[in-house]
């Protein structure tokens, strides 16, 4: 449980990080994001999420 929540942890700091050093590319991000479509939108968070299990499993052997 203490991995998991270092983890959120993490992308908290790093996503905090981007907001902090891009704020307007962020904002550009989003608004971009907000016109495309949920089904593209789910297919890459999928693509991405499995990726990163992919990644946990290599690096925790």
């Amino acid at each position: 449980m203490n991995d998991f929540l270092a983890a959120l942890a993490l992308v908290a700091v790093i996503e905090g990080l981007l907001y902090a050093a891009f704020p307007e590319q962020m904002k550009k991000a989003l608004a971009q994001m907000l016109e495309t479509p949920s089904n593209q939108i789910r297919i890459v968070a999928l693509i991405f999420a499995g990726l990163g299990l992919i990644a946990l499993m290599y690096i925790r052997g």
